[in-house]
């Protein structure tokens, strides 16, 4: 296996990092304040994005740094899994930067949900509006009133009548459905619960201004609303749509599922380890220019230590990331999932240690968003509970283990 750079992923990383060297990084603390101004209150209705965005997505889009993550050469960069895990990495250093390259999530999972599975006409109704960045859309998985790690018990439904199918069901925790441009919903619940249990429920979409599809409120993580997108909590109340707007078919939910998350997990613990090299950095640079007790901070209370045990956890995280997305690439999500366990187990656990070590240099400084510390902490935090929290990928991985150590018990 060769983690080396390919050509493509060079050239493209220098664009990349040019574009957001220029335009992104010099735009964030103004857009900090602007999205502040604007989306003050925790009412999603009255949310904006700031103009300058839509200018600098445009500008992205005109020097071909738009949808990286598609493996398709005519409708996105036709990288592969390994090949865009950098470009992930140098996005992750900014809080905006997915954004301005068509690479936030939810979005990019639900674009690789209707290329891989979606039919003709539902790629022309929603793929290529999300493709062009005209709309944003959500993903409905989790649930209040079940243990969501477990997909199993989620008590949503869909059932068909007649020409269309019926959802009713409650969901939260579905990012980006306080933004204001948010028109679809891929929505996950059960459709026939005799079946196998892994094929007891489906995915389908759902346009957000379907009659008994009701917002209620936008979640605060860790005391932010994240606007303008928001995580929030909806309710489908005879919500009723097409028979077309399945994907796929009745129980192909958790196959859709598992070839979703494989590439959205590396996008994730890539963007994370951008995010921890920010951090990294903002600790360099607090620890050389910040004196006390007549030196700099660096060379106090052992930071020259934890500078280096900081450095050995990102760059073991993503040579560990490189082999999940090589895996993918070769072998196939599904039969990676020990590898793809084990990077979102580690990866948001070594920024959030970045992080918080950082904020230890920073003191009261870091705790106001002065500085992007409190940002990075929260997607640190939320990344160890969204898409399953460290349990539940610690119980995958075990069981793994456990499966190859009785294969070898019984071969021998």
């Amino acid at each position: 296996m060769d983690f080396s750079y390919s050509q493509k992923t060079k050239d493209y990383l220098q664009r990349l990092d040019r574009f957001m060297r220029e335009f992104v990084e010099p735009y964030e603390s103004q857009y900090q304040k602007e999205n502040y101004r604007l989306n003050a209150s925790p009412n999603w209705r009255d949310w904006q994005v700031p103009p300058r965005v839509e200018e600098l997505k445009q500008m992205a889009r005109e020097q071909g740094l738009w949808n990286l993550f598609l493996p398709d050469e005519k409708l996105g960069a036709g990288l592969s899994t390994l090949e865009y895990a950098p470009l992930a990495e140098r996005m992750g250093g900014s809080l905006l930067a997915p954004e301005i390259f068509n690479c936030n999530a939810p979005d990019t999972g639900n674009m690789e949900v209707l290329y891989h599975f979606g039919n003709k006409a539902q790629q022309k109704r929603w793929l290529q509006p999300l493709l062009d960045g005209e709309i944003r859309s959500v993903f409905c998985m989790t649930e209040p009133d079940v243990a969501s790690s477990d997909a199993t018990n989620m008590q949503t439904t869909i059932v068909a009548d007649g020409d269309e199918w019926v959802i009713n069901g409650r969901k939260w925790w579905s990012t980006g459905l306080g933004h204001p441009n948010a028109e679809i919903a891929i929505v996950m619940g059960l459709t026939d619960e005799e079946a196998d249990k892994h094929q007891r429920h489906s995915m389908i979409l759902v346009p957000l201004n379907s009659s008994g599809v009701t917002i209620e409120r936008m979640l605060p993580a860790l005391g932010e609303y994240d606007a303008p997108y928001g995580h929030g909590e909806v309710v489908f109340d005879q919500v009723r749509v097409p028979k077309d707007n399945i994907i796929v078919g009745p129980g192909a939910g958790f196959k859709i599922a598992q070839g979703r998350l494989g590439p959205g997990r590396i996008h994730h613990c890539m963007r994370a380890l951008g995010a921890a090299e920010r951090a990294l950095q903002l600790f360099i640079e607090r620890g050389v220019s910040r004196i006390a007790f007549g030196q700099p901070l660096l060379k106090l209370g052992g930071n020259t230590e934890r500078l280096a045990d900081l450095r050995v956890a990102i760059d073991q995280a993503r040579l560990m990331t490189l082999y999940a997305a090589w895996q993918i690439d070769n072998i196939g999500a599904l039969k990676a999932i020990k590898e793809i366990s084990a990077i979102k187990l580690i990866a948001p656990s070594v920024l959030q240690k970045v992080v918080d070590e950082t904020m230890q240099l920073y003191g009261g400084a870091s705790m106001c968003h002065d500085t992007p510390l409190p940002g990075l902490l929260a997607v640190a935090k939320s990344l160890r509970i969204a898409d399953g929290p460290d349990a539940v990928h610690r119980a995958t991985i075990a069981k793994a283990e456990l499966k190859q150590w009785q294969g070898r018990q019984h071969d021998s």
